[in-house]
């Protein structure tokens, strides 16, 4: 029997049945499950245990506990990055060979590669939503001080988010954490994002699945211009006039709006006015995501919190609107969660709702019913909205679960040329 030593986040004690002494491209194919991904230059493999589906990947131990410690770190700044559950390292087969080291993390349920997302029925768009995404995930990664080194969209994954894509980092190993970065580290990264991501826009239009009168060069170099945007009206100090200090809330709000909070504020007096700086360093994403969890206990993408709030806010006004009366917010979240999230979802037929997480079904369901009705002239009402969404559009989406079958390496899942 082969030695290893394994450290763990979490209990799932059905790890101890996976075959460490052996290296990880000989794991019985019956041990595996099928979960499409992006490329890595390492053996990546995926297996289900007690209902868990993880990811292995195999490297040196030097590199396993770097990167392990480099997810943590990113988790802890609530930047969305894959969890880091485990590694497994000092590894020796049977015959006493040193093996590479494990590293072990949770599947991101409902993510899909950047190819999965260009086949199919595709998101309007795409290409904008998946850059848009992309350059959030910039973002927040260089407020938390990390700087990438190898961004690809194949290092990748994105979830649908409320007609946006939220995108997760998957591989951290080229990173590197620090206070803050420099503007030169930032551009950098940026420079190296452009040309991976332009390399694999070619490749997409190789394989067919992109067309070739996008020009992917151009596509790519719009990476930095959303970036810039972004990364201005989170870190730019405000100028407020005197008598003015209202622009303070209006910023702070629409910060908010964006998806962050802040925790610091810097104000330093300067001629007929103040210069406000906020504590963009330590800005943390997922504002309406807590405030959604707070009043209804869901767990979603933080564009999926902000719609479904105001869908919320909607359904307590015209409550009451009804009623002449004042009705408490946590009141109306529960009724609402009752009767009309749930309400909506549980009409989708059960083998088609496990396609999206029922907060992106709602929102979708709730587009398709405003289209619907803008095209009759008049609400079809939720059931006939349901039935043309199921009909229309859900049925033709990928399946974005984990095949449990027997299947291939995982490498033979993601080719890089066809």
């Amino acid at each position: 029997m082969g030695n290893y030593r394994l450290t763990t986040l979490g209990t799932n004690t059905a790890l101890l049945d996976l075959p460490f002494e052996l290296p990880l491209a000989q794991w019985p194919r019956e041990r595996l499950v099928f979960v499409p991904r992006g490329i890595s230059r390492h053996v990546v493999r995926f297996v289900e245990l007690s209902g868990e589906v993880f990811a292995i990947k195999e490297a040196t131990d030097r590199y396993v506990l770097r990167e392990h410690r480099l997810l943590r770190s990113l988790a802890e700044a609530s930047v969305p990055v894959v969890e880091a559950y485990g590694t497994v390292t000092e590894r020796v087969d049977h015959a006493g060979e040193e093996l590479g080291a494990l590293l072990v993390t949770r599947h991101l349920q409902f993510s899909q590669p950047y190819r999965a997302l260009f086949t199919g029925r595709s998101l309007p768009h795409l290409r904008t939503r998946l850059l848009d995404g992309l350059a959030a995930l910039f973002v927040q990664l260089h407020l938390a001080g990390f700087y990438w080194g190898d961004c690809s969209l194949s290092n990748t994954l994105f979830r649908r988010d409320a007609g946006a894509l939220a995108a997760y980092l998957v591989d951290a190993e080229t990173g590197e954490m620090h206070e803050t970065l420099s503007p030169g580290q930032r551009d950098s990264d940026l420079q190296i994002a452009t040309m991976n991501i332009a390399g694999e826009l070619f490749d997409l239009q190789a394989a067919g699945l992109m067309s070739t009168d996008v020009d992917a060069a151009e596509t790519a170099l719009s990476l930095r211009p959303r970036y810039d945007s972004l990364w201005e009206e989170l870190t730019s100090d405000l100028i407020v006039p005197s008598g003015e200090n209202f622009r303070i809330n209006a910023q702070l709000r629409r910060l908010n709006e964006l998806g962050f909070d802040v925790s610091e504020l810097a104000i330093k007096t300067v001629p007929d006015g103040l210069r406000v700086r906020f504590g963009t360093h330590v800005v943390e994403a997922g504002h309406h995501q807590r405030r959604l969890f707070e009043l209804t206990g869901l767990r979603v993408q933080e564009n999926q919190a902000r719609a479904l709030l105001g869908d919320l806010s909607r359904f307590r006004a015209k409550w009451e609107s009804g009623t002449n009366q004042t009705i408490p917010e946590d009141l109306a979240a529960r009724r609402w969660l009752d009767e009309k999230f749930y309400g909506t979802v549980g009409l989708v037929p059960p083998q088609l709702r496990v396609k999206l997480p029922d907060a992106e079904l709602f929102h979708e369901i709730s587009e398709h019913r405003w289209l619907l009705s803008e095209k009759n002239g008049q609400d079809v009402g939720r059931a006939a909205a349901v039935a043309s969404y199921v009909g229309t559009v859900l049925a033709d989406l990928p399946d974005t679960r984990v095949d449990l079958s027997q299947g291939p390496p995982t490498e033979e899942f993601a080719p890089i040329f066809d």
